[in-house]
């Protein structure tokens, strides 16, 4: 059972883990894309901008209908999309086409997300769910790692087509992993439309949705501008914010492991001293920025907290959204990616009007608002006992 159990986990974070390839791992090819279609830079950026649009919109309505659906099925279904879309990116002459495939899978990623995760909690007792969840929730981090920096390489050193099929493989190989090692999962028991929506009623899961928002623009604010920080302020050369950038995803991978150890031990400990360290970590970016080796130690320490944010969000909104597990996981994808979105663009915004280094102060006011709202939560909820309900957080 053991070793059942161990596939399981292995192949929804290998799915995961394509996911996110697919999903981020454009970023790093939108100038071979620009190439290849003869557009501008802008109009290649439609297929990172689309992407996220789609997915902040549709995962909660999507993952509702899919609530009644064999659980096996759905996961081969979305993984399946995200194999097919990589094959048609890799062999299409349309932009178009390739737009639209951006978006179909879109609509999968966070029905992927919402089951892969609900379901590795329901293999295991109750005591070990976050560690499950953490294991599953290691194909992020190991995608920022491996999946992005491998498919940029790919396309700068082979083609652009080499880079999409290995996209493709690896969501065919978690199919096949999904479709031969996963028993049937049948909804045994499927929960009212009316009756997951019911969690939105909860006063604590709108605050703490708000929280999440602010935990994602605090993040992505000054992480969508990683390479620019690094040219500019550090001056380093490509080759190096290459390396960067590989360091920043394999310290994710420690940071997954450290902070879902941390909220096993402490929820509430964990949670407050996020958006603390975060700010901290940003402030030494700010004036060690400016040395390189200073600044190389920082984003070393810096994965490791980042990806507690990942950890962090989700953890808060699974303890929401126990009655309703896959919505509140489809509510973590789309919120997650709407603070994606606020970040990205103030961050722009604030490189526009003050410059790259200037940038840090936005992800710190983010940062400070998150505490200030995690701390109310806990003001304001402190005195809940319902069944289950950890204190505070």
């Amino acid at each position: 059972m053991k070793n059942s159990y161990a596939s399981l986990i292995f192949f929804m974070a290998l799915g995961i883990f394509g996911i996110i390839t697919t999903e981020m791992g454009m970023i790093g090819v939108l100038p071979q894309i620009a190439q290849k279609f003869h557009i501008t830079p802008a109009q290649a950026g439609y297929l990172v901008s689309a992407f996220a649009l789609i997915v902040a919109v549709s995962g909660p309505f999507l993952t509702l209908l899919a609530s009644g659906i064999n659980r096996k099925k759905i996961l081969l279904i979305s993984i399946l999309m995200f194999a097919v879309s990589n094959i048609v990116y890799a062999y299409t002459s349309s932009f178009q086409v390739m737009l639209a495939f951006r978006i179909i899978p879109a609509l999968f990623h966070p029905v992927f997300f919402s089951i892969a995760l609900a379901t590795a909690a329901s293999l295991v007792p109750p005591e070990k769910i976050g560690r499950a969840v953490t294991q599953v929730m290691a194909g992020v981090t190991v995608g920022f790692a491996f999946g992005v920096p491998i498919t940029s390489f790919l396309a700068a050193k082979i083609s652009l087509q080499a880079s999409f099929l290995f996209g493709a493989v690896i969501s065919l190989i978690a199919f096949v992993g999904i479709m031969m090692r996963f028993p049937s999962i049948p909804v045994t028991e499927r929960m009212s439309f009316g009756r997951q929506l019911g969690v939105l009623r909860s006063p604590q899961l709108w605050l703490t949705i708000l929280i999440v928002v602010m935990i994602f623009t605090a993040m992505s604010s000054v992480y969508s501008y990683f390479a620019e920080y690094l040219g500019e302020v550090t001056h380093m050369n490509g080759t190096w914010i290459s390396l960067m950038l590989m360091v920043f995803g394999i310290t994710m991978i420690v940071g997954n492991f450290l902070f879902g150890y941390w909220l096993n031990k402490s929820r509430t400990r964990t949670v407050i001293l996020f958006p603390i360290t975060y700010a901290v970590i940003y402030s030494l970016a700010y004036y060690g920025g400016v040395y390189f080796w200073p600044m190389a130690v920082i984003v070393f320490v810096w994965g490791a907290v980042h990806a507690g944010g990942l950890i962090v969000s989700q953890s808060l909104l699974m303890q929401e959204t126990r009655e309703a597990p896959e919505f509140g996981n489809s509510l973590f994808v789309s919120f997650s990616n709407i603070g994606i979105t606020l970040g990205t663009g103030i961050g722009g915004w604030l490189i526009a009007q003050l410059g790259v280094q200037q940038l840090i102060w936005g992800g710190i006011l983010f940062c400070i608002l998150a505490f200030l709202l995690i701390m109310v939560k806990i003001f304001l909820f402190k005195s809940d006992k319902s069944p289950g309900y950890q204190p505070n957080i």
